[in-house]
């Protein structure tokens, strides 16, 4: 709501009082509803910041001030707004389409602040050349997902130790019952429950390794490690990968899975990380497929997206499921998932990957019908925001300009 209050107040204030200023004649608004727009902006929490074309502040509210949206001009007594918000503005500019990012800049002249400032930040045009930029403090929010994901990543680190030692002792106990002639077995009863009991501790142990694991990888890919920045990806490499990775379980379930569409694609981002969200949606489609089954591999392209799409003809799933199986821990099949090891991490993992590359995944499924997931990721290099920018931190304090 704020952010369309923002931006319409914005505008009306723009059209009757920075306008007629530009044209160089006095304005022609009532000047009554011209000070009550402006009062109206400036004691708005959300920050916002007008820029005229050549990227000079000509609107400015105390918040924006106060998040230290401005530096100190190249001439004494002027201002001028923080990096980022020049870039964002120059982006909308050549595009015509609204920008919006969220992210945290460090506060102070060195960046040295303990705590990180949490902004989100939305630019679009207002006419005439004048960007509009609104800043909204999401400090409290990025932090208590820092102190979440720390936490399970910290939870995830402490368990891997003793599920490594549960393992371990699981597989010497079922070497110590294996009987000694195996072709004329004779265990006791006893021996036979203890064999049977190491078998269900060395698969739930199996699968809960597998699961700390994905707890990790989701903590990372949420921002606990920073993005390796992004490098020319070939498809036809992440699919001769995955094909590898998943022929062991095809082969043992009877599934055939086959690859085609185009060649010579490229994605841009992590090798790794895209082979590992290919990788998750055929084990996905092996895991709920049935034997003798087909599991189809495509590969498109234009000149905006490339596509990867993997479809089964697996047991499909509800429509009340579909809006849901990209939450973690989710299920649509809590018998399938128990029986096939499944954490309900793999497709959170999937959306995550997909969102870090600038990218999406979608669902089309017919219960009893099958299911095809589309991983769709842009065709041409990032606009990385953040790599156009040098190393500026942002001051917070009270209203009035700093010197940088």
């Amino acid at each position: 709501m704020a952010v369309v209050v923002a931006v319409a107040l914005v505008a009306g204030v723009a059209a009757g009082f920075l306008l007629p200023r530009i044209m160089g004649r006095p304005a022609i608004a009532d000047e009554q509803q011209t000070g009550l727009g402006r009062r109206t902006i400036d004691s708005l929490r959300a920050g916002v910041v007008v820029l005229d074309n050549d990227d000079v502040p000509v609107l400015i509210n105390p918040a924006a001030r106060a998040m230290g949206l401005l530096r100190t001009g190249s001439t004494p007594g002027s201002i001028a707004a923080h990096p980022l918000i020049r870039t964002l503005a120059g982006q909308v500019r050549r595009t015509g389409v609204r920008r919006e990012i969220e992210l945290d800049l460090p506060r102070g002249r060195d960046g040295a602040g303990e705590n990180p400032l949490g902004v989100h930040l939305r630019a679009m045009g207002i006419g005439n050349g004048f960007i509009a930029v609104e800043a909204v403090d999401v400090t409290e929010a990025h932090r208590l997902t820092r102190v979440r994901r720390d936490f399970v990543a910290n939870v995830s680190h402490e368990l891997k130790t003793p599920i490594g030692a549960l393992q371990l002792l699981a597989e010497a106990l079922l070497d110590a019952t294996e009987p000694a002639d195996a072709a004329a077995p004779d265990l006791s009863e006893d021996l036979v429950a203890a064999r049977r009991f190491a078998e269900r501790i060395q698969h739930e142990s199996t699968r809960l390794g597998r699961l700390v694991q994905e707890l990790l990888e989701l903590t990372r890919l949420q921002g606990a490690e920073p993005q390796p920045p992004p490098e020319p990806v070939a498809l036809d490499w992440v699919i001769a990968e995955v094909v590898d990775r998943t022929r062991t379980t095809a082969s043992a379930r009877g599934v055939e899975v086959t690859v085609d569409g185009e060649r010579g694609l490229t994605a841009y981002g992590s090798d790794s990380q895209l082979a590992t969200a290919v990788a998750n949606l055929v084990e996905n489609a092996i895991n709920y497929s049935g034997e003798d089954t087909t599991v189809r591999v495509t590969l498109r392209g234009d000149d905006e997206h490339v596509e990867v799409a993997v479809a089964d003809q697996g047991i499909g799933i509800a429509p009340t499921d579909v809006d849901r199986i990209f939450e973690r821990f989710y299920r649509a099949d809590q018998a399938r998932s128990r029986a096939t090891g499944g954490t309900g991490l793999g497709l959170a993992i999937v959306k995550h990957i997909a969102s870090n590359h600038g990218g999406r995944v979608e669902v089309s499924s017919t219960l009893g019908g099958g299911s095809t997931f589309t991983l769709r990721l842009p065709a041409s290099p990032p606009d990385d925001l953040l790599a156009t920018l040098p190393p500026v931190g942002i001051d917070s304090g009270p209203a009035g300009l700093r010197q940088v």
